[in-house]
């Protein structure tokens, strides 16, 4: 039977090598990227880890997790921008207020910030 498995492992291409009498697989993981990931990319990474246990997996051995974790964090910070540039436009807060009222500029916008980056937490980074 062991000659059977052994053929028809080699005849879908694999290559095995023998350790201690056992006949191992020589598999490997495909080359990874190495993109630097930034802060919305190590909590995507945290999130799939503890949640999406699978879909982690999966990206780990295609070799696409660095990439995906990438493209996460940018459109992560591109949304981020985005939104707070909208929503400090609708509320007002431009550079006529920082140079009257420094101290609320920095409240609203920090305001602002906060609740920019929960709908990118909400729609990019926990999915």
């Amino acid at each position: 039977m062991k000659k059977n498995l052994e053929s028809l492992y080699e005849m879908l291409g694999g290559i095995h090598r023998e350790e201690n009498g056992h006949l191992i697989p020589n598999v490997t993981l495909p080359e990874q990227t190495d993109y630097q990931i930034g802060k919305y990319g190590r909590m995507h990474l945290d999130y799939i880890k503890q949640h999406r246990r699978g879909r982690y997996t999966t990206l780990l051995t295609e070799g696409k997790l660095n990439v995906r974790l990438h493209e996460i964090d940018l459109e992560a910070n591109e949304m981020l921008e985005s939104i707070i540039a909208h929503l400090a436009a609708e509320r007002g807060i431009d550079e006529n207020l920082k140079a009257r009222d420094t101290l609320r500029w920095v409240a609203e916008m920090n305001n602002i910030k906060s609740s920019a980056e929960e709908i990118v937490l909400r729609e990019v980074v926990y999915v």
